[in-house]
């Protein structure tokens, strides 16, 4: 009964528009000094060993990174390499949007970032060439959301400072359902525009595809340092991030020369703001997960499962339903601080793996990043496309109905998240 309190308030806390972190923290307080007797020293030793962790450092790395990215130009010419590789099939443009994103996403670890700095270019070109707005801003919107599948991803990092995962292996495992999942979209992409006979672009000649590749190697060229260099062993997925955000700012400032120095402190700044708006809502989670672990929530929620007999079948479709309602009121880094601490020791004690069940976690925020009310895909595709939030949510529904189907495969078919890391040993 207390524990259902205690979520009742914090989910009446965030119907009236408070912001979740202050949310989270209030119900925090509320259950600490008036449902528990647990004491109030050792929350304040949890509060400080919760984030004294070195993988929470990859955060504010990949932020930054993400954000000299996409102010430096590398967006660009990241779109001109994959027009040129797929701009004379139907929908051309359209397609290049969803290859820049599978791209970009492979270097910036954010979805939101993904959608503004390939949205932004690429909308306006597709408008111009012809194909209809609700189109175009369809295919960004659920393309962009590959930005926390495909690695480096932020919720990924989360899920394992949460858990007590491995990142490196939830990196690795993101690849292969990344790149189907960008397949997919593509597919869905190709067959609408084949039916409604969308523009299609003149092929691009071998040495207009070499010069594009030329001109986006310095961005391709992060991805084989971040994924080469974890499975290398040459610096941790921390390190990795930190390398990103340095050499990010190196190719942005004085190999492009899209990026001024003078611009340089306010992309500082708001990767700052956002990266303080994500620890503080981690410090909140950490006690959250703390008290309910006092609680023995996941305990007896884990013991209620086995008593009713539902195997890990029935378990994981319970999973996907609950993170489907909860995207609907919450965003993807909430979710997953407050979720898995408590579904994590179900899912091990099912004998689910630890990374499959992340992988699992990570596409279910996917597809929250894409339909409303909170969908934060929704709203950054809507500022970009001019368009209305009702509007662009029916836009997205064929490629939503593409990644719902893709949640079922990848739930239920272990091996495509785990069939890379065992390959590579891991």
């Amino acid at each position: 009964m207390r524990v259902a309190i205690v979520f009742g308030l914090l989910l009446s806390l965030m119907l009236t528009g408070m912001p979740i972190s202050i949310a989270l923290g209030l119900t925090v307080l509320s259950f600490m000094f008036t449902l528990t007797d647990v004491r109030t020293e050792s929350v304040a030793l949890k509060l400080f060993t919760g984030i004294e962790n070195f993988e929470i450092m990859a955060i504010p790395f990949f932020i930054l990174a993400g954000n000299f990215l996409t102010h430096g130009g590398v967006a660009r010419r990241m779109i001109n390499f994959a027009t040129a590789l797929v701009g004379h099939w139907y929908g051309g443009l359209a397609l290049s949007g969803v290859v820049a994103c599978a791209l970009f996403a492979a270097i910036s670890g954010s979805s939101p970032a993904t959608v503004v700095a390939i949205g932004s270019v690429i909308l306006p070109a597709m408008v111009a060439q012809g194909f209809p707005k609700r189109f175009g801003a369809g295919v960004i919107t659920t393309s962009g959301s590959l930005g926390i599948l495909i690695p480096p991803s932020i919720p990924m990092v989360l899920y394992a400072v949460s858990t007590n995962s491995s990142v490196g292996k939830l990196f690795i495992a993101g690849i292969v359902p990344g790149f189907v999942l960008a397949s997919l979209l593509g597919a869905t992409t190709f067959y609408r525009a084949w039916r409604n006979d969308y523009p299609r672009m003149r092929k691009a000649t071998f040495l207009e595809r070499l010069d594009a590749f030329r001109k986006s190697i310095w961005g391709i060229l992060l991805i084989v340092i971040v994924i080469g260099g974890i499975y290398s062993g040459l610096f941790t997925p921390t390190e990795a991030a930190a390398v990103s955000a340095v050499y990010a700012f190196i190719v942005a400032v004085f190999i492009y020369k899209d990026l001024k120095l003078r611009d340089v402190p306010r992309v500082l700044l708001s990767s700052a703001n956002l990266s303080a708006m994500l620890l503080y809502i981690i410090t909140n989670a950490v006690l959250f997960s703390f008290l309910m672990t006092y609680e023995n929530v996941p305990q007896a929620l884990a013991q209620w499962m086995i008593d009713q007999g539902l195997g890990w079948i029935g378990f994981l479709l319970l999973v996907n339903l609950l993170l489907l309602v909860a995207g609907n009121v919450m965003e993807p880094s909430s979710i997953i601080l407050i979720m898995a601490p408590i579904l994590f020791p179900v899912a091990i004690k099912l004998g689910i793996d630890p990374i499959h069940f992340g992988i699992l976690m990570t596409v279910n925020m996917e597809v929250g990043l894409c339909h409303p009310p909170v969908g934060l895909n929704l709203y950054v595709a809507s500022g970009i496309a001019k368009m209305g939030i009702t509007e662009l949510t029916v836009a997205v529904w064929p490629w939503l109905l593409t990644m719902l189907g893709f949640l079922v495969v990848v739930t239920y078919w272990p091996g495509l998240s785990l069939w890379l890391p065992r390959l590579l040993g891991m």
